[in-house]
């Protein structure tokens, strides 16, 4: 079977065009699962990619600033009062989108708001019944949290007969709104910022050699676009090689992660250096299988998280434990936007067009934190809400 390398419209930087397409056809070819280019090249000697290698480094520097300067709103309508807000999650052992839930109820005790969350379970028939539930209790607005809006078709169409507002998270590929579904906002940093950098760091740190294994969860369109757009990425350099792409269900991962990272670890051996995951929970999950291995927590392989950024991912990459890097969600911030993108909808203003910038996580530039978020959002919204 060959890899789908049909390009997402809208979401490569053009920078990158050119050299994705005059690579990828050479790294690409081994990536569906159960493929192998063979041992991974080591990261010493020269750049397997002189080029590409010092765009990602560059790209990397940039990331990892911790002191750039709150650059969201400033202005907007003051808070209104006696609003509910339902949050759908698509289940609520996603740590994003459990950490963008919580960034919800804190932004709605500040402006006085109610905050129901309903668990979707990660299943489809869940997630339908969830969005159901939420539409029969006549909130005020709904947040779509982590989970496709046309996989509930139905009760997004009942939801905008009813004019309630919906506000995705991660729902959509692009943040900002959207009328097909018919979306309010989407928040979200832009996906293939997030992806970029996560590959870009892989071709940074390795010297443009690696043999990288890819984790997905093919059943969410966003973290299939993602995987996709770091796919592209990585083929910008010819020295990385794909190993496998691995396909694991989020709710899926604590029962089949542990199997899947033995059995990657029997087949690749030393050639897999470099890991890209969608989402840092799996790197929990695989830790047990890493140490049974022998393998040490400080790598290789080297594992990045290609989102959400959640407590515990903090933890594994300033103790050294089977992660080396994140490339977190700003999740309390996101929950806050959350919150005044519903006062703007409910006053009726556009939404604000914010899409934080993307950030690089390693332990030389954590400090210990296990949270990463821009720092002065609450207090700026506090002052535009008038609390």
């Amino acid at each position: 079977m060959q890899c789908n390398r049909k390009a997402t419209p809208g979401v490569f930087r053009a920078r990158l065009v050119s050299a994705a397409l005059l690579a990828a056809a050479t790294v690409l070819a081994g990536c569906e699962r159960g493929s192998s280019t063979g041992e991974g090249e080591s990261a010493t000697g020269p750049s397997g990619c002189p080029a590409a290698h010092a765009r990602a480094q560059a790209a990397v520097r940039q990331a990892e600033k911790t002191d750039a300067p709150w650059g969201g709103p400033v202005g907007g309508p003051s808070a209104v009062s006696g609003r509910t807000i339902v949050y759908v999650a698509q289940t609520m052992t996603n740590p994003g989108v459990a950490g963008t839930a919580k960034g919800v109820r804190e932004a709605a005790r500040v402006i006085g708001w109610n905050v129901r969350v309903i668990d979707g379970g990660g299943t489809p028939a869940g997630i339908q019944a969830a969005m159901s539930a939420a539409v029969a209790l006549k909130p005020s607005g709904i947040v779509i949290g982590g989970f496709d809006p046309d996989s509930t078709s139905q009760q997004v169409s009942r939801a905008n007969a009813a004019r309630i507002p919906l506000i995705g998270w991660h729902a959509v590929a692009s943040p900002g709104p959207s009328q097909r579904p018919k979306l309010f906002t989407n928040v979200t940093t832009r996906v293939e910022d997030v992806a970029g950098i996560s590959a870009q760091w892989v071709i940074s740190r390795s010297n443009g050699r690696a043999g990288v294994v890819l984790i997905t969860d093919a059943s969410i369109p966003f973290a299939r676009n993602k995987s996709d757009l770091i796919r592209k990425e990585l083929a910008t350099c010819s020295g990385v090689k794909l190993l496998a792409q691995e396909n694991i269900p989020i709710p899926d991962a604590s029962s089949r992660t542990p199997r899947e990272i033995s059995s990657l670890l029997s087949r690749f051996q030393s050639g897999w250096t470099y890991s890209i995951a969608i989402n840092d929970l799996y790197f929990a999950d695989a830790a047990p299988a890493f140490r049974a291995a022998g393998r040490k927590g400080s790598g290789p392989p080297f594992n990045i998280g290609a989102g959400d950024g959640d407590p515990s991912a903090f933890q594994r990459i300033n103790s050294e434990q089977y992660q080396s890097a994140t490339v977190p969600e700003p999740l309390s911030l996101q929950g806050w936007q959350i919150v005044d993108e519903f006062n703007r909808a409910f006053t009726g203003r556009p939404a604000s067009g914010y899409v934080a910038p993307v950030h690089l996580t390693t332990a030389a530039n954590s400090a210990g934190a296990t949270t990463w978020d821009p720092p002065g959002f609450r207090e700026a919204y506090r002052k535009i809400w008038g609390k």
